[in-house]
Formats: structure tokens, C-alpha cells, sequence
């Protein structure tokens, strides 16, 4: 699947500079919504769609430590950083599976980086996924977000590692940029990196149309400042 072969390198290359980027510092914030809805639900099995390095798997087995857990990626790379934490990982698009689970996750905006074709897909792939009675659990960036908080330009000096972000929210085709560079120290020279990722802007109300799952909790989340800049969402397999 072409789609799954561009992104998987562009994530492949977000792996790499992941520490740079501040994101460890605001998982455990969104994380504790997470948890919060997990204390209230009966489930044994959960798959963490986009588990990235594993992090939130990590602090899920220690939390719910006799549930069976599952993380997949299309990222190469960070399904080897979650096996190197003990994790169960896989490098599979979801639909490709064959288990159903109680509870399905997809945290820190994943559901963002769908195109409405993909996102289609997607959604149709955790209904049969999903147990009768699981949750799909999951946030989206807001309009906001977009706009304000991530537009503009980043740079970090890591010392071996040099990234630079150039990112921009187009309104009319409700897509945002995200341009990297990464230059990386290899002996005395740098070797150059370059991708692109797009995230797509979605209201709630657009993803309740194109799901049979209910949705069951709405939360607005305001990390960096007053704004909303995510909501929080729990849907049901009814």
C-alpha cells in the first residue's frame, strides 16, 4: 500500500527526533485522561494503535498489570523501541489484524494524520475489531490547535543532531504541514533527512457520521495554555 510505505518513512524519521521535540513532557498530561477512563471500564485485552516507543504501554501494564496488550505502528523503527521496552509490537496496518479487543487507543492526535479516504477505513477497521461493549478511546486536534499553537517554524540543536520544522495550516484544504530537516552528525560530516507528514483537521461531528460506533464522552483539552487544543473522545461499540 503506497500510503502505508510514504507515511511509514516519514514516521520512521519523526522516531528519530521524537526527544527533540518536547513530546515526553506533554504525554503524561494527555495520558492521565486516558487512565482516567480505563480505571472506569472492565476490559482483559488492549490494542494501542500508533503505540509509538510505547510509553503509554509501559505505564498501562503497570497500572492494569493482568490485561493483554498489543501496540502497532507503521513505523519500523518505533515498533523496535517498544520491543526494546519488553512490549508486545507489531509493524501491521491495523485492518490486517485478526484479534478483537476490549478497548482500542489512538493517542496524541493519530486519528489527525488520516485522510478522509484512510480515515474511512480506518474507523471501519476498529468496529470489527472492537468487542461488543469496548471503547475506542482517543483525541483529535482542534482548529485551534492548528492555527496557532503548531503553525510556524522550529528549530532544535540537539548537538549530533540538528532538526528544523517548518509547518503551516492551509484552511481551505483543512491540511496542515509539517516540513523536517535533520541533520545528523556522522563522523565529521552530517548526513541530510527529509520528509513531510500531513495532518488533517476533523470536527467531532464529521467523525460521528462516518462511524456506527456511539460516542459516549466529549473532553476538551487545554495543554499549553487557556485554549482548547484537543478533544477527547470515548466511543462505544454498541
Amino acid at each position: 500500500m503506497q500510503w502505508c510505505r510514504a507515511v511509514s518513512k516519514a514516521l520512521d524519521l519523526y522516531a528519530k527526533v521524537e526527544d527533540l521535540l518536547g513530546v515526553h513532557e506533554v504525554t503524561p498530561v494527555l495520558n492521565d485522561y486516558y487512565y482516567e477512563t480505563l480505571d472506569n471500564l472492565k476490559f482483559k485485552t488492549l490494542l494501542d494503535v500508533g503505540c509509538g516507543s510505547g510509553g503509554f504501554l509501559v505505564q498501562a501494564h503497570q497500572y492494569y498489570p493482568n490485561i493483554k496488550t498489543l501496540g502497532i505502528d507503521l513505523s519500523p523503527l518505533m515498533v523496535e523501541m517498544s520491543k526494546a521496552k519488553g512490549l508486545n509490537a507489531q509493524c501491521i496496518d491495523l485492518c490486517k489484524l485478526e484479534e478483537k479487543f476490549d478497548v482500542i487507543t489512538a493517542i496524541f492526535d493519530m486519528v489527525n494524520y488520516l485522510d478522509k479516504k484512510n480515515l474511512k477505513r480506518f474507523l471501519r477497521c476498529i468496529e470489527e475489531h472492537l468487542e461488543v461493549g469496548g471503547h475506542f478511546i482517543f483525541d483529535i486536534n482542534t482548529l485551534y490547535a492548528f492555527k496557532v499553537v503548531a503553525a510556524g517554524s522550529f528549530i532544535k540543536d540537539g548537538g549530533d543532531r540538528f532538526l528544523t520544522i517548518d509547518s503551516d495550516y492551509i484552511e481551505e484544504n483543512g491540511e496542515y504541514y509539517m516540513d523536517f530537516t535533520l541533520f545528523e552528525k556522522q563522523g565529521e560530516h552530517f548526513s541530510k533527512s527529509q520528509e513531510s507528514i500531513i495532518q488533517y483537521y476533523y470536527t467531532v461531528a464529521e467523525i460521528q457520521k462516518i462511524t456506527k460506533l456511539k460516542l459516549v464522552s466529549k473532553k476538551g483539552i487545554a495543554i499549553y495554555g487557556d485554549e482548547t487544543e484537543k478533544f477527547y473522545l470515548v466511543f462505544k461499540k454498541t
